[in-house]
């Protein structure tokens, strides 16, 4: 597997220790006094910072603000704080301060293929850190359907974090024990999400009967449903269908699963949703065909989450086309980067509320695995990269664009995803008692994107030659500054896992709703029943 890690971050291993968070505490001193001064109570020794004269921007409000934090946690948004010499200064005058970004699909140190994605939970997040995400929510893949048993694996891979990160659940079979370990999984483990793949058909896929049985159990738990939307039985003949034809390269994966079996399957699980009444998320809408299911939803007043990523957003599928194999390769994700066009229409429904938040599918294989399909498509692993470039491009897309504002960008980013999965405020959001996961964004400055200077341990990158405006200049994850100056400071380890409560906003009223529903059939009728 090739490892691209910078000089910069070998170094910072070895000569940068981890600060643990010793405190939850939000105590500060009243107006009047200086913070950190000596009526405040607070130890010289404790990990301070104080960033100052920033544009301080959350999902629905920006001002210009000082912000302090200690032991890990923002004690105070305020203009003009007074703090003691023991505190880190950061000038942020002429800059954004935002909350870190939290990507909401990650598939770190994944199986699939024979292999594994390259990527795990330190490389992975350390790409994150240096592009200004703080947080991602992976995906846990059960082991022979175990729940149980699939949780117990991605703990341990994930012991080597070096940022925050939560868990989605996979669901490949229902049955009892299933059904117990999703109870278990929300009540015990943090875990508020489970996920079904109508795709990849004799691997993860899942008949409607599963998934009705699952979203009835989802919606018992208060936990949100997830669907991969292909239809898999006509992803499968598809490919077939392509072999037939001769057509073996990369190009053959985006026609065997056009946008149309995206369609079909989004508003299928879409409508098996509603007649389940309970919210549903669709990971990475990839197409116009998926995105307009999605509106139609929305606009009849279903609760329905739409998440593209970045690469649906910002690429066209003419790389899949490319001459070179491991060029064409390196574009092969599910569904599909699509036409030219699907991604401006996606961008449009990002910035008018169709689609809510941004993703990133991160799943990345290099080329010597990537070349397992050399004469099938597939046999060439899914997925492309994205944890560490969408902070970048999103606020150059969309951004820079005018296609939304800076407190738009802060809520697709960060504050939906904090919501959806209810970890708001703790985390999306730069105020008193919130996590002190921060990034310093300067909008004049440039971003270029390739594969020798980027942190994942892939040798290639989809974005490879991009270039931007907004750089995301300082990374502050729990309180501690690691990606300042092109210099990330991580230690393996460091990050913690977040445990993720039931029953969001996006339950609210849901009980009321089926009171409505049940109201209103006039059923059963009684009937007399014959004498004769």
């Amino acid at each position: 597997m090739a490892c691209h890690f910078s000089l910069s971050l070998s170094l910072s291993l070895l000569l940068f220790t981890y600060f643990p968070s010793n405190s939850q505490s939000n105590q500060f001193c009243e107006a009047g006094i200086g913070y950190d001064e000596v009526g405040c109570g607070i130890s010289s020794s404790s990990t301070k910072l104080l960033i100052k004269g920033g544009t301080v921007v959350n999902a629905h409000h920006q001002e210009v603000a000082d912000v302090y934090v200690k032991d890990g946690i923002i004690v105070a948004v305020k203009p003009n704080l007074r703090v003691g010499d023991d505190v880190k200064v950061i000038d942020a005058t002429g800059k954004f301060v935002m909350p870190g970004g939290i990507d909401p699909h990650t598939h770190l140190a994944m199986e699939a293929l024979n292999t594994e994605s390259v990527d795990d939970f330190f490389s992975g997040q350390a790409a994150a850190l240096a592009g200004g995400t703080t947080m991602h929510i992976d995906f846990v893949i059960p082991v022979n359907g175990s729940l149980i048993a699939g949780l117990e694996a991605y703990e341990k891979k994930a012991k080597k974090s070096c940022m925050d990160y939560g868990f989605h659940m996979v669901i490949t079979k229902f049955d009892d024990i299933v059904s117990r370990d999703m109870e278990i999984m929300v009540k015990e483990k943090g875990i508020n999400s489970f996920k079904f793949f109508l795709a990849y058909k004799g691997v993860l896929m899942v008949n409607d009967e599963l998934l009705l049985e699952g979203l009835k159990r989802c919606k018992s738990l208060g936990a949100l449903a997830m669907v991969h939307a292909e239809n898999g039985d006509a992803v499968f003949e598809g490919q077939k269908r392509m072999i037939e034809l001769g057509i073996t390269g990369p190009e053959g994966h985006a026609l065997s699963r056009p946008p149309l079996l995206e369609g079909e399957a989004t508003a299928r699980a879409i409508r098996l949703a509603g007649f389940v009444n309970t919210p549903l998320y669709v990971v990475h809408v990839m197409s116009i065909d998926a995105m307009e299911e999605i509106a139609k939803a929305r606009k009849s007043g279903q609760r329905v989450v739409g998440e593209p990523v970045v690469s649906g957003l910002a690429l066209d599928d003419s790389g899949l086309w490319d001459s070179d194999f491991t060029t064409a390769s390196k574009y092969v994700m599910s569904p599909p980067i699509r036409a030219s066009g699907h991604g401006k229409a996606l961008q449009d429904a990002l910035s008018n509320g169709v689609l809510q938040l941004v993703g990133t599918d991160h799943c990345v294989f290099n080329s010597t695995q990537k070349a397992f399909g050399i004469d099938d498509f597939r046999k060439i692993p899914n997925g492309v990269n994205g944890i560490e470039e969408r902070m970048h491009l999103v606020w150059d897309l969309m951004v820079e664009s005018g296609q939304i504002s800076v407190t738009d960008y802060v809520r697709v980013t960060s504050t939906e995803c904090a919501r959806i999965f209810n970890i708001y405020p703790r985390k999306g959001a730069i105020i008193a008692g919130s996590d002190a996961d921060i990034i310093i964004l300067n909008p004049n400055s440039t971003f270029a994107i390739n594969a020798r200077s980027h942190h994942s341990r892939t040798d290639t990158n989809v974005y490879e030659g991009r270039r931007g405006k907004g750089k995301v200049e300082v990374t502050i994850a729990g309180g501690r500054v690691v990606w300042e100056n092109n210099e990330l400071k991580v230690v393996p380890g460091s990050g913690k896992y977040i445990e993720m409560a039931p029953f969001s906003y996006l339950f609210s009223g849901i009980d009321r709703a089926d009171a409505s529903y049940l109201s209103s059939l006039n059923a059963p009728v009684k009937r007399f029943k014959s004498t004769t």
